[in-house]
């Protein structure tokens, strides 16, 4: 049989508060192990005759934290299974053995399996001195975070917050940087040294942009965001956003958005869309925020229509998204390689094929022109029916080709109109010209509806220089004569090149 192996919590720091059970137990065992000597209950130990070897020289052989605990709980399991099955061995960690402790997590899924007996002893945690040092109940809301591994996502203005781990200017840094994207620089937080330790206790208040220029961090440091419920940081949240949404429409709320429907904010959700591209083609960030906010709140709308309707809310749209995206992505979060842009897009056509397999559906039962939207501009939607007949060999060989279909469609309007065909057939003709028009936008890698936005842009600026000029004068356009409008547009053009 194996020795058995115990886990003990040396306790925050000081060492009056080990307990007598646990010192027992370091006495009695048959080898201690410690995590690092850099922890004041050490000293007590030394004191009391009990000899110890750390685990700090692992600390310099590995680069990064999972590998020094994975190297621990190999090295203890092994102790363990060569021991004598009346021996002890013990593992002494700071503070409780169950925070904070990556390798006691560890040790608890594999000793089972290894035949090992093991035994976790508490010991007060550094979050009993954090709760009466920084005087806050954790019964009003209250987080744990890691400051090697916070991310934004975790951030709870709302609950207390404390984050362990802060074991040098590095990790303050990261958490500072993390913080920020939440928090104003100005916004004070508290950093705590040895909480509890007679003689080293340090708490210091600071700006959130000074957390990294502070000195003294070390094993026993951490960092505290107290609770705010303010609007200020609530409003920098999602969560508050489906809150605002949810009573907007409520019978409380806005007696126009509680009026809205599906059908009726389609055209709503169709104009926030254009400006946003607006905002993208004038390259006006400030702007573009503010366009796409009005664009989210589209969405907002339309999801919070179903979740009143218990069909499903806006979580279980980011839920669908996100499935989709890691789905969709196997050469970044699976083991398939995209080494460019085309490899990754091969990567994205073939998942998509694979979720219809999965859903029932036979990719090649569809028509190779499924996919396109219904409702898409005409101009868009021409180019995408284009690229997906391409794709199955239904195509022109050039931009040659191409361009002698333009040329004939042309031609076919010229006959229409010159003979006075019906409307219906002029309007044909002309629909027979655009879609080839858009082909040749293909051939030449260029999105049509880009193309023509371009244009449309050139117009409205050489319109208004002419309408400017004509103003000089004291004019209008209808004032002014074809031929006067004619000349200063060549002259808006002149202007462009130079």
């Amino acid at each position: 049989m194996s020795a058995k192996l115990t886990v003990v919590g040396l306790g925050s720091g000081n060492p009056d508060r080990l307990t007598l059970g646990i010192v027992n137990k370091l006495r009695a065992a048959s080898k201690v192990y410690v995590r690092t000597k850099e922890h004041p209950a050490l000293k007590a130990l030394v004191e009391l005759g009990v000899e110890f070897q750390s685990f700090d020289g692992l600390y310099e052989a590995y680069s990064s934290f999972p590998e020094v605990y994975e190297a621990i709980t190999v090295k203890l399991i092994e102790e363990a299974r060569l021991g004598d099955a009346a021996a002890e061995i013990v593992y002494a960690v700071p503070g409780h053995p169950m925070v904070a402790e990556s390798a006691v997590s560890k040790l608890r899924l594999r000793c089972a399996d290894e035949g090992i007996d093991l035994t976790i002893l508490g010991g007060e945690s550094f979050l009993d001195e954090a709760f009466v040092r920084l005087g806050f109940d954790p019964i009003e809301g209250f987080q744990l975070l890691d400051a090697s591994g916070i991310s934004r996502s975790q951030l709870r203005p709302e609950l207390h917050t404390l984050i362990g781990q802060v074991y040098d200017t590095f990790t303050a840094s990261e958490a500072k940087l993390c913080l920020m994207e939440l928090y104003p620089p100005e916004y004070e937080v508290v950093v705590g040294h040895a909480l509890g330790v007679e003689g080293e206790e340090r708490i210091v208040r600071a700006p959130l942009y000074e957390l990294d220029r502070l000195e003294g961090y070390g094993n026993l440091s951490l960092i505290y965001i107290p609770a705010d419920r303010s609007e200020g940081l609530r409003n920098r949240t999602f969560a508050r956003l489906h809150e605002i949404v949810g009573i907007l429409r409520s019978p409380e709320g806005c007696p126009w958005d509680r009026e809205q429907t599906h059908d009726s904010l389609r055209k709503n959700l169709i104009e926030e869309t254009y400006e946003v591209l607006e905002t993208i083609d004038e390259d006006d960030p400030e702007h573009m925020k503010e366009e796409l906010g009005d664009l989210l709140l589209q969405i907002m709308l339309h999801s919070q229509m179903e979740e009143e309707l218990g069909t499903f809310n806006v979580f279980d749209v980011i839920e669908g998204l996100n499935d989709k995206l890691v789905f969709r992505h196997p050469h970044v979060f699976g083991d398939k390689d995209a080494q460019d842009a085309e490899a990754a897009l091969q990567n994205w056509e073939g998942m998509k094929a694979e979720e219809k397999r999965r859903k029932g559906i036979k990719p090649e039962a569809d028509s190779a022109l499924s996919g396109v939207p219904r409702d898409l501009p005409a101009l868009m939607k021409a180019y995408k029916l284009q690229k997906k007949a391409s794709k199955v060999g239904f195509d022109w060989d050039n931009i040659g080709d191409v361009l002698a279909k333009i040329g004939e469609e042309l031609d076919e309007l010229r006959e229409a109109i010159d003979t006075g065909a019906p409307s219906e057939e002029q309007m044909s003709e002309l629909g027979d010209l655009l879609f080839a028009a858009t082909n040749a936008a293909r051939f030449i890698g260029t999105d049509p509806e880009e193309a023509l936005t371009r244009t449309n842009r050139k117009f409205v600026e050489r319109f208004h220089y002419i309408e400017r000029r004509l103003k000089d004068k004291g004019i209008t356009p209808k004032d002014s004569s074809l031929e006067e409008m004619e000349a200063l547009w060549q002259e808006a053009k002149a202007e462009e090149r130079a």
